[in-house]
């Protein structure tokens, strides 16, 4: 039978896309195109009537959100629902209301035509940043403006589908999502779009496989074809012939029993053959996920990415609701310990200043933006200890890259406890606080930033891109993206044997982590706590029970030995093999 590998490398018949929401479906198409309304600049001679129709229109548009809001509360949970209550805050928004209002009476134009000419300025503003983030946003206001446009002229929302059906658009609003999920649909695919996009948010809430960004797949695909999603790679086969169907039938047979065997190493120690015990703690986005790590088994959360509670509220909380967040999340996981990132924000993340940066990776992000805006950091360091009651949370700092940065930040910790002590607040006196280590000059001087944090939480994802001076979205150089090149493993091995010798904890939170290839190999640099996500802790429970630690530092060794990629991952593939261990990476 082919391999993974030659079924994608010859196929095709193959699109690639992002891989959004995990999981493979196979199953007919319902190509979804989103009715093109068009809009006329037409003059008026009623201008009272036309305020009272776009206010008639707001009504019904609200009354269709929170429709679509109860629903998505019923199937995602309050956090991830929040969406559609910020989309609700837009459409009571008094400016906009009364700038529409006053063009309709000035301008004697059709409402539809102001309500768009209005809300796409907006749009075009944020479609023209460089961030990712602001894009998606443009959709979400898209939406909102397409919903009124649509009550003014009378129109209704066209979702009747077949049930099990997979739905491909050129894109995909959190509406659209909810509202198919009623149909029982089995995945999606979009041509726009990326992993912050809220389509995406929704489908891995509702475990829906996706794959988004792929530029072309609804021009390709025709409505009724068969395809296969595959929503963990980010491919999608469309008219797969009988090899295709076979080789992924048998594939989701092995990952059905892949999943009943998992069931038993669920809340299992995490221990080697001979003895060896590590630490698997859990990534969290948002903190309706936290039933699912602890049903996972996970040893508490290794990484609270706190950025994503502002992608979903689309503004920053106070820092009594943040308190409030922290403190839920530090009781729920006790008394297992949480790791709480400061903001991570920045970059092509979440956008909170106006300027735009020509190459924002290298910007003002992370704890550059946090030190620029010392208001913004006092309030997240202030609820963060508040939190801390319980003794059982940690405060990291992200994107790091001097010795400066870190004394400035715990400058401003000691003067938060100053704060709250003379306010009579309890907190944890001694909070430990670290620092990713995701920038090369971090990783250089990890002897000398041993000295001054009490943990290192190593990220892959970004020290892999600066490491290799790769971009991991630009398809032009991902090739270059390589987790196991000689040059990412050395870097690994010098971080943890520094934090060793200075004492200090060390973990890692990458996408690697994750990567059950990956496992004995970190486990042999000397890795004892991983952080990954909370669907994946019993694989690598799985890995880690089936492996010798004696074994694997000497796999370890012999891959620092290596000047190329491909003999790393030839060796790491030839200790699978030997050890008779399951390769889980290709099962999914």
């Amino acid at each position: 039978m082919k391999t993974f590998k030659q079924i994608y490398d010859h196929a095709e018949n193959k699109i690639t896309g992002i891989a959004a929401a995990p999981g493979i479906v196979i199953g007919p198409v319902y190509l979804y195109t989103r009715e093109k309304l068009e809009v006329i600049n037409e003059e008026i001679s009623n201008c009272r009537e036309a305020v009272k129709n776009f206010r008639d229109a707001l009504l019904k548009a609200k009354k269709e959100l929170s429709k679509v809001f109860e629903l998505a509360k019923e199937k995602m949970g309050g956090e991830r629902a929040a969406i559609f209550e910020a989309q609700l805050m837009i459409l009571d928004d008094p400016i906009l209301i009364e700038t529409i209002e006053n063009r309709i009476y000035s301008e004697k134009r059709l409402p539809e035509y102001i309500v768009d000419d209005e809300i796409s300025k907006y749009q075009k503003m944020m479609m023209s940043a460089h961030e990712s983030y602001m894009k998606e946003r443009a959709h979400d206001i898209g939406d909102i403006k397409n919903r009124i446009v649509r009550n003014l002229q009378k129109k209704r929302w066209q979702s009747k589908i077949k049930k099990e059906a997979i739905v491909i658009s050129e894109s995909l609003s959190p509406a659209d999502t909810v509202l198919f999920s009623r149909n029982d649909v089995k995945g999606f695919v979009t041509d726009h779009g990326g992993l912050t996009s809220h389509a995406a948010i929704i489908s891995r809430s509702l475990n829906i496989p996706a794959v988004v960004g792929t530029h072309n797949a609804s021009h390709l695909i025709h409505d009724g074809d068969i395809v296969i999603i595959d929503g963990f790679h980010g491919y999608i086969l469309y008219n797969p012939d009988e090899k295709q169907i076979s080789f992924f039938e048998s594939k989701l047979e092995k990952l059905k029993a892949l999943q009943r065997e998992l069931e038993e190493y669920k809340g299992k120690p995490a221990i080697t053959t001979d003895g060896k015990e590590i630490h698997l703690s859990a990534n969290v986005d948002v903190s309706g996920e936290i039933d699912i790590v602890i049903t996972s088994g996970a040893k508490g959360i290794g990484l609270y990415r706190t950025e994503q509670v502002l992608e979903e509220l689309s503004e920053f909380p106070t820092e009594e609701e943040q308190a409030k967040i922290y403190r839920n999340l530090s009781s729920r996981v006790y008394p297992n310990n949480i790791v709480i990132r400061a903001f991570d924000i920045g970059g092509d993340k979440f956008k909170y200043y106006d300027f735009q940066e020509p190459n924002p990776f290298l910007g003002l992000r992370g704890i550059r933006l946090l030190l620029e805006n010392k208001t913004l950091f006092k309030n997240q360091i202030r609820a963060v200890l508040q939190a801390s009651e319980n003794k059982n949370i940690h405060f990291m700092i992200p994107m790091v890259s001097t010795i400066l940065e870190i004394r400035e930040t715990k400058k401003m910790i000691e003067e938060c406890k100053k704060e709250l002590k003379k306010e009579g607040k309890n907190f944890d006196r001694n909070m430990k606080v670290g620092m990713m280590v995701e920038v090369p000059s971090a990783a250089v001087m990890a002897e000398l930033f041993a000295k001054e944090v009490d943990f290192f939480s190593i990220g892959t994802n970004d020290l892999i891109q600066y490491l290799m001076a790769v971009d991991r979205g630009n398809d032009l150089v991902s090739d270059l993206y390589q987790q196991f090149s000689p040059a990412v493993i050395r870097t690994i091995s010098y971080i943890v044997r520094e934090a060793k010798k200075a004492k200090k904890e060390v973990s890692l939170c990458g996408e690697m982590a994750a990567d059950t290839l990956a496992i004995p190999l970190l486990i042999g640099l000397g890795l004892e706590s991983l952080s990954i996500s909370p669907s994946t802790i019993a694989y690598a429970t799985r890995i880690i029970r089936s492996i010798s630690y004696k074994k694997a530092k000497k796999l370890a060794a012999d891959c620092l030995s290596c000047s190329v990629e491909k003999d790393v991952i030839d060796r790491i593939e030839k200790f699978f093999e030997e050890n008779s261990i399951t390769r889980t990476r290709n099962l999914i």
